[in-house]
């Protein structure tokens, strides 16, 4: 008795020994449903065709208008699951009223841990240019791959891959799969189907902080033995930035060579520009900071000193704001004029904030700030998140007066402009200075928005003598007005 009794035991350990974890089992339920494990782990290219949609992160006419959108045709995305290689072909329109090309083609590649970009190739020329990316678009791209629900079991039956959290979520099993790459991907399953129904990710962005990436598939078919989706969605925190509809999905078709070429592997990581800036005093108690692709202006006051424009970067604003604090030593930087919530000008809007700055700009815009400002950067360190501050806000309607015994600018809110619903420029009386940014630049390819610019200008009663604008250089009023005459208000017909 006590024999047979030690064999049932023995067989029971045995039993819970080999048992399939319940994190690993959706896995294997899922990869059943989508083919097979022989199947997953056989197919060597996947190509996808289609069209759809870019979305913008938080780019509008205005901060609750709904986000730039660019239309996406010509879409071609092919996994070299055999090599670890991608690459994803695109044409975007542009859905919105924009001063440069508006009709762009791209052309992204990864191979393995390297991303590069193809270039559209010059008339006449005999090879498309070639541009190593960045590391962290390295990173991007390898992620936007496992974004494929068979990528991504692939990875996951990889042996030295982790799977692992298994929770409830909505109704549907989440697991967190953990490529041999260190990649952390969320996966999540159909109960009824076993069918993936999106993968998300955490990443960092400098302006919104933790974001989670997510992205939804609908409408699979067989191909081949797999079951694929014939449509992508993909939101980044709650904007929409791609919704693809495929027309064609392949798989096993014989891909072209994705192998980065020789040159591009010996090229450098291409690192950012060192900031630069440079200062102009261009009038009593008015300094243009440039030296980059956005400048500030700086005006002083009897007491104290006021920046326009906080513009691109954390860094940049930094750098900013520490060359404008040795202009007059003896007064302190205490303000920060915000043109508009577009980001690449307001990009340094959490360095103001943490510098202690109070940030003049439209009323409109203050909700849209509020978030930025309180947004978490665990995942990544900017000066806000060293330096937490509340933010402090003067704000403007039609317009305001900034005035004391040493100097006089006058802020208004530019009126029906298509670009920036809330955009602010400054003008100074004395020096017949306007101050701007997006409102004009002389190097556009078109100025869809030029008539209203001078609308605004005839509007306002001012008669400016020079232009210091946030982009471009220096002008004088009849130079702008040779531009705008010469230069198109609209891209040329397709």
């Amino acid at each position: 008795m006590t024999r047979i009794i030690s064999v049932v035991v023995a067989a029971a350990c045995a039993a819970a020994c080999t048992q399939t974890p319940p994190e690993r089992q959706v896995i294997d339920d899922a990869v059943a449903a989508m083919g097979g494990a022989a199947r997953i782990q056989g197919v060597r290219t996947i190509v996808m065709e289609g069209a759809g949609m870019n979305g913008a992160m938080g780019g509008s006419a205005t901060p609750d208008a709904p986000p730039n959108t660019f239309k996406v045709t010509d879409y071609r995305r092919t996994l070299d699951l055999a090599n670890g290689r991608m690459r994803l072909q695109q044409v975007r329109t542009a859905q919105f009223a924009f001063a440069n090309a508006t009709v762009v083609r791209q052309d992204q590649r990864l191979d393995g841990d390297l991303a590069f970009n193809v270039a559209a190739a010059a008339a006449g020329a005999t090879q498309a240019p070639l541009q190593r990316a960045s590391e962290a678009a390295s990173q991007q791209r390898r992620r936007e791959m496992l974004e494929h629900p068979v990528a991504l079991l692939r990875a996951a039956l990889d042996p030295a891959a982790r799977i692992g959290n298994l929770r409830q979520e909505d109704g549907q099993p989440h697991v967190d799969i953990t490529t041999a790459r260190g990649d952390v991907l969320t996966l999540a399953i159909d109960p009824a189907t076993k069918r993936p129904t999106h993968v998300a990710h955490a990443e960092y962005d400098p302006n919104w902080g933790d974001v989670i990436v997510e992205t939804t598939f609908a409408d699979f078919e067989e191909v081949g033995g797999l079951q694929l989706p014939k449509r992508f969605t993909t939101k980044t925190d709650r904007f929409t930035t791609a919704d693809i509809t495929l027309s064609r999905n392949q798989a096993d078709v014989e891909a072209e060579d994705l192998a980065a070429p020789g040159e591009v592997r010996a090229a450098p990581l291409p690192q950012p520009p060192p900031i630069n800036v440079t200062v102009e005093e261009v009038g009593r108690g008015i300094w243009w900071l440039a030296g980059g692709t956005h400048h500030s202006v700086v005006f002083e006051f009897a007491d104290h000193l006021t920046l326009f424009e906080v513009p691109l970067t954390d860094a940049r604003t930094q750098a900013v704001i520490a060359k404008a604090k040795t202009l007059v030593p003896t007064k302190p930087l205490t303000h920060a004029i915000v043109s508009h919530h577009h980001l690449d000008h307001a990009g340094g809007f959490r360095a103001a904030v943490a510098e202690g700055l109070t940030i003049i700009t439209h009323r409109g815009n203050e909700a849209f700030f509020k978030e930025i400002a309180s947004r978490p950067h665990t995942r990544g360190q900017d000066a806000l998140s060293r330096n937490p501050k509340t933010p402090v806000f003067q704000l403007m309607d039609e317009g305001l007066t900034l005035k004391d015994a040493a100097n006089e600018v006058i802020l208004y809110k530019a009126n029906g402009n298509i670009h920036s619903g809330l955009l602010v420029f400054a003008w100074v009386p004395r020096d017949r200075t306007l101050v701007q940014a997006d409102f004009y630049d002389l190097n556009w390819q078109q100025h869809p928005w030029g008539d209203n610019f001078i609308e605004n200008v005839k509007a306002q009663k001012l008669n400016p003598a020079r232009h210091l604008p946030i982009h471009g250089r220096i002008q004088t009023h009849a130079e702008v007005l040779k531009t705008l005459a010469e230069k198109p208000k609209a891209p040329p017909a397709t």
